[in-house]
């Protein structure tokens, strides 16, 4: 796995090195890592399949080298955003495969004047359900009742929650996104509009209303 290592470093040049955020099986933190997000402890277990390396992105450019050296090395990726997928499968695969990590990238904004958030996919609900509470008592967002759920993988599953009949799900509440496509290109909605077509891995970052 050394020329894999050697191009993640060199693709996520001359962003924040992705050294920091980069955990092999013979890294001290490598299980203390992987373990974190496991939510079903069925997968805890010494034979459960674990994967080459773990990449706990705390920036873009470590989402895009990822999803580009997976690509280029023929490895399957993982992305987790909480692990609460109870059949692992954010987390283990039956072939070679790397996590991407998303717990660094958890930062909620909130704009109450404007009744819009950004929040990134490393958040989990009750993240974004605090923020939004700090600002006010009367605003909220309808998503699930969970407050560990990572909101990138609740999202994708389209937000099921209490105040679905009323505003819909989550995802009928996102006005933009941010994300890393197949290819490491980052696109936003404007931009996604004009490339109608093609396989897109993983969001950073959501606006909300």
């Amino acid at each position: 796995m050394t020329a894999s290592s050697n191009a993640f470093h060199h693709l996520s040049a001359p962003s924040p090195p992705i050294s920091g955020v980069f955990y092999t099986p013979t890294n001290s933190s490598y299980a203390y890592v992987l373990q974190s997000y496991i939510q079903n402890l069925r997968f805890m277990s010494s034979t459960t399949p674990k994967p080459s390396f773990i990449v706990a992105s705390s920036h873009v450019s470590h989402v895009q080298a990822t999803i580009i050296c997976c690509k280029i090395h023929g490895l399957q990726l993982r992305i987790r955003s909480g692990g609460h997928d109870y059949d692992g499968l954010s987390y283990v695969s039956d072939v070679p495969f790397v996590i991407l990590d998303m717990f660094n990238l958890r930062e909620v904004s909130v704009d109450i004047e404007n009744e819009w958030a950004w929040v990134q996919s490393g958040a989990t609900m009750g993240e974004l359900y605090y923020r939004i509470a700090e600002k006010s008592n009367l605003y909220g967002f309808p998503a699930g009742v969970c407050p560990t759920v990572g909101v990138g993988g609740h999202f994708s599953g389209g937000g099921y929650g209490n105040m679905m009949r009323k505003y819909g799900l989550s995802v009928d509440n996102v006005l933009d996104a941010q994300i890393v496509d197949a290819n490491g290109r980052i696109l936003d909605r404007e931009s996604m509009e004009k490339i109608s077509s093609g396989p897109l891995e993983e969001e950073v970052e959501l606006a909300l209303e």
